[in-house]
């Protein structure tokens, strides 16, 4: 069994120098013919990526282009206005920041800024709060905090954390449309938060948003410190190498250049048409294997090592919004996807392996190996390893004792964290996402069940309104939920009105006060 298992590994393995990547699908239990099979369909697929790259239009819904290559890559974006403009926004985000740190800009009582709230849903803070916390010292000139929701309690806990740091405090506000609910939300937020300590949010501000957004419009009306784009060709959930993650990154002092260094090498190699040597079309193959095209297991991942924690939320939002589909580009209804969950090692081990080892065999697993445990030499436990090497047995004992399980896993290997590996594994999945997207004929660039359940929050927030404006104008009367549904002339919604009453009478914002019944459903409710 070693020994197959040793031959099958050197086979398999992808590795990638210039890169400092290693992709092993061996524990993968393909066919020897599989790459023969699926040769014509990865054939396609790279057509399609170069497609993607040469400047088609790719969204058809929203009718843009999809170009986040080209942002580690000017060169190669179809027409010189968008290299230059993409060239001009990297100069604008290296000046900034570069007078932030000296002091050149500052706060409105003249203070250095010492900390940055960042706004943004989804790819506007996942992005950025990825590669801050992977690549964050003691030593940043810049501490970020973000404001990733609209959850007031939230809001609350990261101002509790800043503390008396607010006038220190720079605020980016990042939203391509500048309408986007959460992120409106947590700016409305903290411009409440400046005022109440007698500071002007203006003088706080910067703007990551569309030419002439919403946003874009009130940030240059108000007279807010700077503005950078954002552009229609690049979607929230690739948009780390534009300013949405370049700015908050090179404010905490990571080294931009370095990361989208190491995502333009990684675009090199996943351009190769040689499957073997292709590490992203591996991922793409090996995913369609254990999935059977059709998301029949779960991507659990598993990176072994802290700094590393968050790239499971990141790769959520990338796989998961890109490849989940009801229909597929024939409009046909599919139901495309794959599920992605996991945690960091060894704390998977206390957590849940146990179920991935001997539970229902409904996913896959993908193990990131990290080699270099820290800066300097580390001291023997008991004489004999490392708290690294500890780190690394408790990987190479999972990793075999799921494959004993009939388990299987991919395993990626990089040297270290530096800004230069995460823009590998950024641009690694990126492209693994489109190739798999391809495989399964559906677009990955749009997001239309997302769009719906913004619609859907809009309807609900106008039925609260009409709840409210009914017990204000029966001022001193109750009702049940029941009532006031049919009073509104919604009685088909009386559910959806039954819980907007409860959390209005749990709320001290809306006189709304909870007459208690023999069962919540003769609640009754009434306006104080």
């Amino acid at each position: 069994m070693g020994i197959e298992e040793w031959e099958r590994y050197k086979k398999y393995l992808n590795f990638n120098p210039e890169i400092g990547l290693m992709v092993d699908i061996s524990r993968m239990k393909f066919p020897e013919n599989y790459f023969d099979q699926m040769e014509p369909k990865m054939q396609r697929a790279h057509e399609d990526m170069n497609t993607l790259e040469s400047g088609a239009i790719a969204n058809p819904d929203e009718k843009r282009m999809v170009g986040h290559y080209w942002l580690r890559a000017p060169e190669l974006a179809p027409g010189r206005m968008i290299a230059r403009e993409i060239q001009k926004t990297l100069q604008a985000i290296k000046d900034f920041s570069k007078k932030v740190h000296a002091g050149k800009i500052t706060s409105q009582k003249g203070k250095p800024f010492s900390r940055m709230l960042i706004i943004g849903i989804g790819g506007s803070a996942l992005g950025p709060q990825f590669v801050s916390d992977a690549l964050k010292t003691s030593g940043d000139p810049v501490k970020p905090y973000f404001f990733d929701n609209t959850d007031p309690d939230g809001f609350d806990r990261v101002l509790k954390e800043i503390k008396g740091g607010l006038s220190e405090t720079l605020t980016i506000v990042i939203s391509k449309s500048g309408g986007t609910i959460e992120t409106r939300n947590g700016m409305l937020e903290a411009k409440a938060a400046y005022r109440s300590k007698g500071l002007r949010f203006d003088q706080h501000a910067v703007a990551i948003t569309r030419a002439n957004s919403d946003l874009d419009r009130m940030a240059k009306k108000e007279g807010w410190i700077a503005r950078f784009p954002m552009w229609d060709w690049v979607g929230g959930r690739t948009s780390e190498a534009s300013a949405v993650g370049l700015l908050p990154a090179a404010l905490q002092g990571i080294d931009i250049d370095e990361l989208l260094e190491g995502a333009r090498l990684c675009d090199e190699v996943t351009r190769k048409k040689d499957l073997r040597t292709n590490p992203s079309a591996l991922l793409a193959l090996a995913w369609y294997h254990a999935t059977g095209g059709q998301g029949k297991k779960d991507m659990v991942i598993l990176p072994y090592k802290d700094r590393l924690q968050l790239f499971p939320k990141y790769l959520q939002q990338l796989i998961m919004e890109s490849l989940g589909k009801e229909r597929d580009l024939n409009g046909q209804r599919v139901n495309q996807g794959i599920s992605v969950y996991g945690n960091k090692g060894s704390t998977d081990q206390h957590a849940y392996v146990q179920q991935l080892c001997e539970g229902v065999n409904n996913c896959f697993i993908t193990f990131i190996e990290v080699l270099k445990d820290r800066e300097g030499r580390s001291f023997m436990i008991n004489g004999k390893a490392t708290s690294g090497d500890y780190l690394n047995a408790f990987l190479q004992g999972t990793r075999r004792a799921l494959s004993e399980k009939d388990r299987e896993s991919i395993t990626l290997t990089i040297e270290q964290i530096d800004a230069r590996s995460i823009g590998t594994l950024i641009a690694l999945y990126e492209r693994a996402v489109g190739f798999y997207a391809s495989l399964i004929n559906v677009n990955a660039y749009d997001q239309p069940g997302v769009e719906a359940g913004k619609k859907a929050a809009g309807l609900v927030i106008e039925l609260q309104a009409k709840s409210l404006a009914f017990l204000k104008k029966e001022r001193g009367k109750s009702f049940t939920a029941e009532e006031i549904a049919s009073a509104i002339g919604a009685p088909e919604e009386v559910e959806m009105v039954f819980k907007l009453l409860e959390h209005a009478a749990a709320n001290a914002d809306h006189p709304v006060k909870k007459i208690p019944g023999d069962s919540p459903f003769f609640s009754q409710y009434h306006y104080e």
